[in-house]
């Protein structure tokens, strides 16, 4: 679960190297739902973030 967790952080910033993709050994339904969470997580961050920033300025 550790190597798809990097793999998909690694896709999300467009740094993974050839290396690392030839070398893993990973399960496309393992780095499909770690895709899934990984991405619903900085959805989340965003609108926390979002909110706290309008609140600190005032408006709502």
């Amino acid at each position: 679960m550790k190597a798809a967790i990097k793999a998909v952080l690694a896709g999300f910033f467009g740094v993974r190297s050839r290396k690392m993709a030839e070398s893993a050994k990973l399960k496309p339904g393992a780095v499909i739902a770690t895709a899934l969470i990984v991405a619903l997580v900085m959805i989340l961050l965003i609108l926390l973030l979002v909110r706290v920033l309008v609140a600190s300025q005032g408006g709502g």
